[in-house]
């Protein structure tokens, strides 16, 4: 709490006895009331307190608020209380912790790491970048390794030397360390630049870890918000390059059979039904409706995500989350093609489904959901044979991912409202829009025509 109600007296002279000789000598103390409360500070020198006694007057005068508690004004109560950036970040990973999925507890580590060394008080003695950045990863901003007990022994001086040396909070109230700050995030740590949606995504990161420190009261106002820096332009739009059409798409599945023929139904999902790989990996029998002929569809209730051991709360390398960007009881039903029902149903008689009715397996079914790494192999396999040099040079369906580029821009251009699409895809109309606007094609065409019609128009002149 602060107050206005402040009363400041003059100083006073009294003795004390020297404790290294013993002989008496002056020493000099200054009270003052804050809201009622007594508070009192000795000096040992007359000048250092006049020299404090003048700033309270200044802050009284300028009608600066007292912090009641320290008897201090705001700013000398809130660099009092300021704490470094290495506990601050600490406490912020801590408070987002718990209702973070594990893929975001990686990203907010990995975002922090990389801007701790530009928050550096000192580089005397400084472990390198690379040694801070590991520890802080590995260690600092994992809330689960932390309470597993101190740091290896690999880490133990980065961390030591981290605790003593980087800048107070306060000290972010200086644009150009802000600036610099921002700078790192934009870079790799080869000294690159870093891409557009990365450096989005770290920025996010540092914006939210200041914003915690303005709700805790340690800064007064968000000094991001203070420094002009503009972030590499990100194109959320979807290259059309990257889409396949059809008869591609279908070229790729054979292969993909011929690779793996498990995984040929779970590549099926992707383009088919527009699922993003962690909807597939999540995908059990009792969320499929596969009759004999026609269309079917997929009940989605979650996905499943990789992020590792060390940042899930279960140990496991993966791990079961909500719909993404939904709550945790949400559901989407998607619709599936003929073509998708017959793939799946060719996959449950082959291969059945898991114990706990998951569809795509590693091939033992008790090792868990098939891992990132075999399915990114075998589309890389997959674009090796059924494309050509030179497709498989460009962006054409580089990764798994465009499967579904592929399939929201085929039901965008089949004419299907784009609130269905936004609805089956999982996304609000304005992002479906805003990321899919240039793989609706048609459209020129016949904006095209519609401008011929309007100038063979003629006009009778008066």
């Amino acid at each position: 709490m602060s107050t206005y109600d402040v009363r400041i007296w003059a100083i006073g002279t009294y003795e004390v006895k020297d404790r290294k000789t013993g002989k008496r000598k002056d020493a000099y103390q200054l009270r003052w009331l804050v809201a009622g409360k007594r508070f009192s500070k000795a000096f040992q020198t007359q000048a250092l307190a006049e020299s404090f006694r003048s700033r309270l007057i200044v802050a009284q005068r300028e009608g600066v608020a007292f912090d009641e508690p320290s008897g201090l004004p705001e700013p000398m109560a809130r660099e009092l209380r300021a704490c470094s950036w290495f506990e601050h970040a600490i406490e912020f990973v801590d408070m987002k912790w718990p209702r973070a999925a594990a893929t975001q507890r990686k990203s907010i580590a990995e975002s922090l790491a990389t801007v701790t060394p530009a928050l550096l008080s000192t580089d005397r003695g400084a472990p390198t970048d690379a040694e801070i950045r590991r520890a802080l990863y590995r260690w600092a901003f994992n809330k689960a390794q932390r309470d597993a007990g101190p740091p290896p022994d690999e880490h133990v001086r980065a961390i030591d030397w981290l605790r003593k040396n980087t800048v107070k909070l306060t000290a972010l109230t200086d644009a150009g360390l802000v600036r610099k700050a921002l700078d790192q995030l934009a870079l790799k740590t080869d000294g690159k630049a870093a891409a557009p949606n990365t450096v989005a995504r770290k920025r996010a990161v540092f914006y939210g870890a200041l914003r915690h420190a303005v709700e805790l009261r340690r800064l007064d106002a968000h000094p991001v918000d203070f420094v002009q820096w503009s972030a590499p332009k990100n194109d959320e739009e979807v290259d059309r390059r990257v889409v396949v059409n059809p008869a591609q798409a279908r070229s790729l599945l054979d292969a993909v059979a011929q690779k793996d023929p498990r995984l040929k139904a779970f590549f099926g999902c992707m383009y088919f039904a527009a699922l993003r790989p962690a909807e597939v990996l999540h995908l059990r029998l009792d969320d499929c409706r596969l009759p004999e002929g026609g269309w079917g569809s997929l009940h989605l209730a979650g996905s499943t995500q990789r992020a590792g051991q060390d940042w899930s709360d279960s140990g496991e390398v993966m791990e079961d989350r909500a719909l993404k960007h939904r709550a945790i009881t949400a559901t989407r039903i998607v619709p599936a093609a003929p073509e998708l029902v017959r793939l799946l149903r060719h996959h449950i008689g082959e291969y059945g489904a898991a114990a706990d009715g998951r569809l795509f397996n590693r091939r033992w079914h008790q090792r868990g959901p098939v891992s990132k790494e075999t399915y990114s192999r075998v589309w890389r396999q997959a674009r090796a044979i059924a494309l050509s040099e030179a497709q498989q040079r460009s962006p054409l369906a580089k990764v798994p991912y465009h499967l579904r580029h592929a399939a929201v821009s085929l039901w965008l251009n089949a004419g299907v409202p784009a609130t269905q699409v936004a609805e089956w895809a999982g996304h609000s109309v304005n992002v479906l829009l805003k990321v899919y606007a240039k793989c609706i094609d048609g459209q020129d065409e016949a904006a095209r025509r519609r401008i011929e019609a309007a100038l063979r128009q003629t006009t009778e002149p008066r």
